[in-house]
């Protein structure tokens, strides 16, 4: 699918390194196909040194070159780099970008180009177990569908949606994910710790357990509500457990967390 196919990658930082690693580990793509863009000079080295893929600090070359130019920039970066890519896509090249709250309306208007498709993917990708979210214009082809699938599957699962709006909406729930993940697994290990743990021990028991929960839930096939009671006993540990966190909105504390995950990404877009 990508044989013959040069890629530049905009803004070569976390994820646009993430993606240009899991491109060449799964070989979709020979590493001089890849250009990728940097302003610093010894981030371009390093870039080149690790992965043999061609650099250089001009994104209008770059993008002329290509035939498919992912932005993997930060968002307050692009207002000012995208101005100066018009012209530089040529109208059978594909646009992918993964930037937060960028929308299609932002490339398709100031690049003055069609065929774009806007992704969401979250940190794991970095290990190819990330989770991608996108859509893509009409204007993009069966053949430029097939290509987003292979690229954004290097970085872990993708899913396609038909609708912008739910691109927002994976920010906020998969793309922020990993952040609640994260905060979660630290309140149980700082519990552990609490209880008369040391840190180091409170940390493994926390991320083996949660680690073989999640495999757990992905390969029971069973409903999350019927996976808790399996551990509920009634008058136990766990219900008690259960109760006071219940008590205290966990629920709603992590509803209200996603709700402004949302309305932040929302307004990253009108930005």
């Amino acid at each position: 699918m990508l044989q013959h196919v040069t890629l530049a990658f905009i803004g070569a930082g976390m994820m646009g390194e993430a993606m240009i690693a899991g491109l060449l580990k799964e070989q979709l793509v020979p590493a001089e196909q890849i250009i990728a863009t940097a302003p610093r000079a010894d981030r371009r080295q390093e870039l080149h040194a690790r992965y043999g893929v061609r650099v250089t600090d001009d994104n209008r070359a770059a993008a002329h070159e290509a035939d498919v130019v992912i932005f993997a920039l930060k968002p307050q970066t692009l207002p000012k780099v995208l101005p100066t890519l018009r012209g530089a896509v040529q109208p059978s090249d594909l646009v992918i970008s993964i930037i937060a709250g960028a929308t299609i309306a932002t490339f398709r208007d100031t690049l003055s180009h069609a065929a774009i498709v806007r992704a969401m993917p979250n940190t794991p990708a970095q290990i190819a177990a990330g989770m991608t979210v996108w859509t893509a214009t009409e204007a993009v082809t069966d053949a430029q569908h097939e290509m987003t699938r292979t690229i954004l599957g290097a970085l872990g699962k993708q899913h396609f949606v038909a609708d912008e709006k739910y691109i927002d909406m994976a920010t906020a729930l998969s793309g922020t994910g990993p952040a609640y993940c994260f905060l979660l697994l630290e309140a149980l290990v700082d519990a552990g710790v609490h209880l008369g743990f040391p840190r180091r021990v409170a940390e493994e028991l926390v991320l083996q357990t949660m680690y073989g929960s999640v495999l757990f839930a992905m390969q029971s096939g069973k409903h999350l509500a019927e996976l808790r009671n399996m551990v509920t006993s009634p008058g136990g540990t766990s219900a008690e457990a259960l109760h006071a966190l219940e008590r205290g909105g966990l629920r709603t504390v992590m509803a209200e967390g996603v709700w402004a995950a949302y309305r932040r990404a929302q307004e990253l877009g009108k930005k």
